[in-house]
């Protein structure tokens, strides 16, 4: 248990269940330090993506950790503007030099930019058939996007990433997922720390003798979510990563479950400036 949780892809790959995420941390020391303590912890999966120009410096962090390349899982995603087919196969090779290694485990579509994501995933799918990915997926794709998509697929993602907390459970997208054995993945699992004082989570918070975040990284753990907290703090970090030691009850989970109300704290898929 702990850091070292895996769960299986659809396709073999084993992905920990908890990871770091570096949305909004500056390139140069400040990534650099963050994937460092995150990996010192015991951290072995890192998320980042093209659009957060951090890549250099996490991929630096990596190097100079001596932990061998293949014991970390690193996840990048191929952002809007850089979309169609040949534009994403120069897209993944910027990513792959900026981060300083030959393969990514988990590459993934940004956004279902109208027009777009299908030649997209053509250039996924090559890439993933050169075993320069381990793993290929999207982010913020809805149900109507992942049908669309797998309609001409010739492989079917593995993960689907997407703003996911008690506040906005996504049953419906974390459903149509399990159907067809698509990984979830949340990105802002605790909603940026928005509602944490909420009473029914303090409470539970105090039941199980853990923080209101530690309770809802726990939520998603129980629900068979991948989670990639962020943080730059080497004490956040390691709050985040204790969450093996307790359990929510059934009931502790559908009081939770009842927080959901559509609150989005990032853009809708179907609404977003492309």
């Amino acid at each position: 248990m702990g850091l070292n949780t895996v769960m299986t892809l659809h396709n073999g790959v084993e992905i920990p269940s908890v990871g770091l995420g570096v949305y909004k941390v500056e390139e140069g020391n400040d990534v650099y330090q963050a994937v460092k303590s995150a990996l010192e912890i015991g951290y072995r999966h890192i998320d980042t993506a093209s659009f957060y120009q951090n890549e250099e410096g996490v991929g630096k962090a990596i190097k100079d950790s001596g932990i061998p390349r293949e014991e970390i899982f690193v996840t990048t995603k191929v952002w809007n503007d850089e979309q169609g087919f040949a534009e994403a196969l120069e897209a993944f090779n910027r990513s792959l030099t900026k981060l300083g290694t030959d393969y990514i485990d988990l590459y993934l579509i940004h956004w279902p930019v109208p027009g777009k994501y299908k030649d997209t995933w053509r250039a996924l799918e090559k890439i993933y058939d050169e075993g320069k990915a381990k793993a290929i997926g999207v982010s913020n794709f809805l149900p109507h996007h992942l049908d669309d998509l797998m309609r001409d697929a010739q492989i079917k993602p593995m993960v689907n990433q997407i703003e996911l907390h008690p506040k906005l459970s996504q049953v419906e997208t974390r459903e149509f997922c399990s159907q067809h054995h698509i990984a979830v993945e949340a990105w802002s699992p605790i909603g940026k720390g928005r509602y944490l004082d909420h009473p029914m989570l303090q409470e539970l918070a105090e039941k199980h003798q853990k923080s209101s975040a530690q309770v809802i990284l726990r939520w998603h753990y129980q629900n068979g979510v991948i989670i990639i907290p962020k943080s730059v703090k080497a004490n956040r970090q390691q709050e985040n990563a204790q969450i093996f030691d307790f359990e929510l009850t059934e009931k502790d989970i559908e009081q939770m479950n009842e927080l959901d109300e559509d609150f989005r704290l990032g853009a809708h898929p179907d609404h977003f400036n492309y």
